[in-house]
């Protein structure tokens, strides 16, 4: 998918004029005992784009279900920027939010602690909604040496979420791994994560082209949370890092390290890759939760913003039924798409 997507002008106007939607209207509430490991939800890639919603919190009212940041790590002014290729700008929707009166107006390009505030006080708007899924690509990916490594970054979430997240602790609960948990469904239901987010990191572009970097997001942070348990602090961690890639078999096995693989229990790939010989029943079955990206691109291809709501139900519905946790989209102008909840598998 191009970086920086180009719209058509008809549906640029189109975004900008989505009011503040009413969501109960929109997306089902997660009042259901469907675990979330077996449901499937439709997710907006790069939602804090201006072009898409002048607010991030008009994102959240189509009803999508995940919403995807793109973080770097300034470490010269050690914030959190927000943007696609401006490694030292903000350049989003999110602002500078107090309260839920505030996500909808104010000035834009806001660090991620004010997007993450965005969504903690829309969800205090919409308490019945949720769980929200926050996909950060952390573009070049942590600087630890700088105090911008797992620590830095689980202190700034903890800031501005707090008691809002569901945790990796939560899944837990008394299981030795988290894999483990996830085998066991230790997953809550839908309606026990009303209002909650689950926030997950993968691994940025820029990171993985770097010669250079041979620690990548993946590794550092599964590394930092196999660490803090057996330190007796995991409660303090506030993010599941995801493996990056749709391969066969299972895809842990590429970690040297294997003491970190069971902390894995989240993957993120290519929708077209998944559903052309992958046997995601590996992922179903044991209760990992996958996002599909670029849901257009599975053949017979779609359009990238504007597919029609009969083609793009289809497609959601193809990848839920592909064992999908999570189908991810540009589909910004569609909320009776962004809105579904299907039962996956």
């Amino acid at each position: 998918m191009l970086s920086n997507r180009v719209r058509l002008c008809a549906v640029t106007a189109a975004a900008l004029a989505v009011p503040a939607l009413s969501v109960t209207q929109t997306r089902p509430a997660a009042a259901d005992a469907t675990s979330v490991a077996q449901s499937s939800v439709v997710g907006l890639h790069n939602a804090y784009v201006k072009a898409d919603f002048p607010y991030l919190a008009q994102g959240l009212d189509t009803g999508a279900s995940m919403i995807e940041l793109d973080a770097w790590d300034d470490i010269f002014t050690r914030e959190w920027k927000v943007s696609h290729d401006k490694p030292t700008s903000n350049d989003n929707n999110c602002v500078n939010a107090s309260s839920p009166s505030d996500i909808y107006t104010g000035s834009a390009n806001k660090d991620l602690g004010s997007c993450l505030d965005d969504i903690k006080y829309w969800l205090t708007a919409h308490p019945t909604q949720g769980p929200i899924f926050v996909k950060v690509e952390l573009k070049a990916g942590f600087q630890n040496n700088y105090g911008m490594g797992p620590a830095g970054f689980d202190a700034e979430v903890n800031a501005h979420l707090g008691n809002t997240l569901y945790r990796p602790a939560d899944l837990l609960g008394g299981h030795a791994t988290l894999d483990e948990a996830a085998k066991a469904n230790a997953w809550p239901s839908r309606s026990a994560l009303a209002g909650k987010v689950i926030l997950y990191v993968i691994p940025g572009t820029v990171e993985l082209g770097n010669p250079t970097d041979r620690l990548h997001t993946d590794v550092e942070y599964a590394t930092y949370l196999k660490n803090l348990k057996a330190a007796g602090n995991i409660a303090t961690a506030t993010t599941f890092p995801a493996v990056l890639g749709a391969t066969g078999g299972d895809p842990r096995t590429q970690y040297a390290d294997t003491s970190i693989r069971p902390w894995f229990v989240l993957f993120d790939g290519d929708a077209a890759s998944y559903v052309s010989g992958v046997d995601t029943s590996f992922y179903d079955t044991n209760h990992y939760l996958l996002t599909m990206t670029d849901a257009h691109n599975v053949p017979p291809a779609l359009s990238d913003t504007n597919p029609s709501v009969a083609d793009a139900k289809d497609r959601v519905a193809q990848l839920a039924k592909a064992h999908a946790s999570i189908v991810s989209c540009d589909w910004f102008a569609l909320p009776s798409v962004m809105s579904q909840v299907l039962p996956r598998g």
